[in-house]
């Protein structure tokens, strides 16, 4: 194999790299998204729990849900 040819066959490899990366970065940003929303979501549902144990007499002190009596 020619010097030439290597080289031919190296810059190949570094384009398809190139474009595999690509592929990698818009997959990794869509997790990031949905990672974001379900990130909403988990605060949504936690300040949900909170009104309806605060309604139904319990509070919750240093993480531990006691009752109001």
């Amino acid at each position: 194999m020619s010097v030439s040819e290597k080289m031919l066959d190296g810059i190949t490899n570094v384009i398809l790299m190139n474009e595999r990366l690509t592929g990698v970065a818009a997959t990794v940003a869509g997790h990031q998204q949905k990672l974001e929303h379900l990130t909403e979501r988990v605060v949504r549902l936690e300040t949900a729990l909170e009104i309806v144990l605060s309604q139904a007499g319990v509070i919750r002190r240093t993480g531990q849900i006691e009752s109001k009596e």
